[in-house]
């Protein structure tokens, strides 16, 4: 599994990300091309130098923009001469020649991030006006952070806990405290780990925020690292301004797993999607259900997870809270697995990911992306069925023939 771990230290904006992933060795024609199937019309390219931040050498890119748009919402939040609306900016990527995942992707950021500014202003999401993220460098950041991870094939981001600054920040609102409210609500939907800093400015940006907190695990993973990047923020400071990107490949641990369960005959039945979904998120491998009969014959449902044993503690306390279970067991388990990893095809509707099971080195599986599948079917207005279908008849190359 290709795995991507973002040192942010001095925080983390969206140019910062493309600068590092550019660093690293992401080649501008192939950023550039991908950016340009947005059709945005202020766009026009990007320029890269190499630049010293203290005493560390980093990639600095910058957008080359028409000057009917503003500057980058990462040096400071000014005022725009055009705003965007959530709807605006999904019908922008949907109708692009981008593929299938980085539409996925880029659409997902942009939803939390307007859901975000939509709590914090207490209205609705189709009400936001997104100046300082529609402007067309946000965009094209969190389009470009994409284009990026799908050229690495990266399957899980991970992120070091974030340096929150104090201060004051410029933007279409008026002056608001740092962090900026649509930074901090989606730090705090994501559960980010943060920590404080002396610096009096923005080191976090709403888009930098946004990126980490869809697709990011704020926490250091064990990794075979392959390439390093550093990309430069705009701003100098009295530490180095930049980020720092790590790619590898994850290590297999030996680390225990345990499953736990417990029976439940009391409660609404409406409850145990939201009990699952987060059951998921506070890190289970696998979560089921499973009707029994209990005293009395009371129908029941037997409810089951699969997880790490360093996971057991907070998922039994998650059990404890949002169930009416009095109690959990739980039981040591042992697991034989093959090796998983994510492939790329081309097809007649661009490029799909294919998701394979590898056995003694050798593909056994492949399988297309349901969600890569069931976007293009939206797109073609056509059923979803038929799109994985070919896609998957296409996958069948990938295995390997004895």
């Amino acid at each position: 599994m290709n795995i991507l771990y973002c040192d942010c230290f001095s925080g983390i904006s969206g140019d910062m990300f493309l600068s590092a992933m550019l660093d690293t060795g992401l080649p501008e024609q192939t950023l550039s091309s991908e950016l340009k199937k947005l059709g945005l019309p202020e766009f026009r390219g990007i320029h890269v130098q190499k630049v010293k931040k203290g005493a560390l050498a980093a990639t600095l890119m910058e957008f080359d923009l028409s000057e009917t748009d503003n500057e980058h919402e990462h040096a400071q939040h000014g005022d725009h001469h055009h705003t965007r609306h959530l709807s605006e900016i999904l019908e922008m990527i949907r109708v692009s020649a981008l593929s299938a995942a980085v539409k996925q992707t880029a659409s997902t950021i942009f939803r939390l991030l307007g859901a975000a500014e939509a709590r914090v202003h207490g209205i609705d999401i189709e009400e936001v006006h997104f100046h300082e993220v529609g402007a067309a460098d946000s965009i094209l950041d969190i389009v470009g952070a994409a284009v990026a991870l799908e050229h690495f094939k990266i399957d899980q981001v991970f992120s070091s806990s974030l340096p929150i600054g104090s201060g004051t920040v410029q933007t279409q609102h008026g002056i608001l405290p740092l962090p900026a409210p649509a930074t901090l609500e989606l730090l705090k939907q994501s559960a980010a780990k943060i920590t404080a800093s002396p610096a009096t400015v923005e080191l976090v940006t709403p888009t930098g925020a946004a990126i980490l907190s869809a697709l990011a695990k704020f926490e250091q993973p064990e990794m075979q690292l392959v390439r390093t990047g550093i990309g430069a923020g705009k701003r100098d400071l009295p530490w180095p301004n930049v980020l720092r990107l790590m790619f590898g490949e994850a290590l297999t641990a030996d680390e225990p797993f345990v499953e736990i369960e417990t029976n439940i005959d009391d409660m609404n039945p409406q409850f145990y999607a939201p009990v699952m979904q987060h059951l998921f998120a506070a890190g289970a491998l696998d979560v089921y259900f499973t009707p029994i009969q209990m005293k009395k014959n009371r129908p029941a449902v037997k409810l089951s997870v699969i997880a790490k044993k360093s996971d057991e503690e907070a998922l039994s306390r998650l059990l404890m809270i949002e169930t009416s279970t009095l109690g959990v067991r739980t039981t040591a388990l042992g697991r034989h697995m093959g090796n998983r990893g994510i492939r790329k095809i081309m097809t007649p509707y661009g490029e799909v990911s294919i998701k394979v099971k590898i056995l003694e080195g050798k593909v056994i599986q492949a399988h297309p992306e349901y969600e890569e599948c069931a976007a293009i079917a939206e797109n073609l207005h056509l059923p979803v069925a038929r799109i994985y279908g070919e896609v998957e008849a296409l996958a069948l190359g990938l295995i390997d023939k004895e």
